[in-house]
């Protein structure tokens, strides 16, 4: 059987993949991309109908292909983004194959890695992990619990409200997904509880300008990796509540609850055919209120220490995430045809056969160098260098940093 030999190898050919390609095409290091499906095929096969990005078009760019479109205060349906990162892999003429699913990664005798694919083996000196941060919905144990009669459905097999049976829904998780989710779910009359844990509570306009104008303006996207005080907390924080809209309308719990979704608080199990809710919600909500507040009061420092502050509206404060007043903590599965788990989604590393991972199943890296394996490297995955890693908006730097790495690595070794 052939082997063929490359200096890096790819994995993974959505914008962080096609990014790291970018960059090592800049810099002549011969490489291929390998893709299990097609190019943006996560944003092709899982995602919901109805999604759209939380970035303004403006900030969408890629590296050497910014916006340039006519709606730049839109944003981006997942069709839309797809064709964008199918016209980036055009562009920087990626040398991506398609439908080939690496099975095994493993160190190779003599150094480098060895590539197992459903189309033969690869070696390379290096390897780029690109394969994405979301590529297994998370549910929780309490799934098992369910009768069996009530439908159990995912962001990634959910992609509208059709595929759910007519009655109540109870939605579980209140971060982008959950709150997009529960109410466009709300909009066709079923009856929706949504659990919601945890959160991130974000205006979708501030002071007439985009939330995530001011992230990135103020400088809050750039803080590095390393000037994190809980890195890890930081990288497992759940996507802000926001939704992509053409009205550029807030969505957050107030809106949901004047809709008529009923909130209770996280899923904490399923016994003798109720679910069980924890307490709480109020100081849930206040925390997430808190934590709005002081950002807020950083952008409004920002606009005055540069002086733009008396060409924007005055400052304001949203309300209050307004509680129930006795939120429901047992409530009858008899109430639910279906529970849609909004939970979080994983990576998967099932054919990483080299020990990078932690307990938890994360990959071990500092900022995107890989710590255990040399010559292994990441891309795309939550505050990988900055807190925009995750962003289209911040592939560029993440990209161009590590492929930095990667090729300062490449000249410790010497030629081969």
């Amino acid at each position: 059987m052939t082997v063929e030999h490359f200096t890096t190898v790819v994995i993974g050919a959505g914008h962080a993949g096609l990014a790291a390609s970018h960059f090592l095409t800049e810099r002549s290091i011969d490489h291929v991309v390998l893709e299990r499906g097609e190019i943006a095929n996560s944003w092709r096969h899982e995602r919901w109908d109805s999604l759209r990005l939380l970035t303004p078009n403006r900030l969408s760019g890629l590296p050497g292909l910014p916006y340039d479109g006519p709606d730049p205060d839109g944003y981006m349906t997942a069709g839309e983004v797809a064709g964008l990162v199918e016209r980036f892999a055009k562009t920087c003429g990626a040398p991506v194959r398609t439908g080939v699913e690496v099975t095994s990664v493993r160190t190779a005798a003599g150094g480098g890695y060895e590539i197992t694919t459903s189309a033969g083996t690869v070696r390379a000196r290096t390897a780029v992990i690109a394969s994405g941060a979301c590529n297994v919905p998370v549910v929780p144990p309490q799934a098992r619990d369910l009768p069996s009669g009530i439908a159990q459905l995912t962001p990634f097999s959910y992609r509208g409200p059709a595929d759910l049976p007519e009655g109540g829904v109870l939605v579980v998780g209140a971060s982008a997904t959950g709150v997009q989710l529960a109410a466009e779910i709300r909009r066709t009359g079923r009856p929706v509880t949504l659990a919601v844990g945890e959160h991130v509570r974000l205006p979708r306009l501030y002071r007439g300008r985009d939330v995530l104008w001011w992230m990135d303006a103020s400088g809050v996207w750039d803080q590095g990796h390393d000037e994190v005080d809980d890195l890890a907390r930081a990288r497992s924080l759940p996507s802000p509540q926001l939704a992509g809209t053409p009205e550029r309308a807030t969505l957050d719990l107030n809106e949901l609850t004047a809709a008529g979704v009923e909130t209770v608080g996280r899923l904490a199990g399923v016994r003798d055919g109720h679910a069980l809710f924890s307490g709480g919600l109020r100081n849930v909500f206040a925390l997430a209120d808190l934590k709005l507040a002081r950002l807020l009061d950083s952008f409004d420092a920002w606009a005055l220490a540069t002086g733009i502050d008396p060409d924007l509206p005055p400052p304001e404060r949203p309300a209050p995430t307004r509680a129930p007043a006795s939120p429901r903590l047992r409530v009858d599965l008899a109430e639910f045809r279906s529970v849609l788990w909004a939970t979080g989604f994983r990576p998967d590393y099932s054919w990483l056969d080299v020990p990078v991972l932690d307990g938890r199943g994360r990959l071990r890296h500092e900022g995107g160098v890989v710590t255990a394996s040399p010559g292994l490297y990441a891309l795309g995955l939550p505050v990988l260098l900055r807190r925009r890693s995750t962003f289209l908006c911040g592939i560029e730097h993440d990209a161009r940093t590590v492929v930095t790495r990667l090729a300062e690595g490449l000249s410790a070794q010497g030629p081969v």
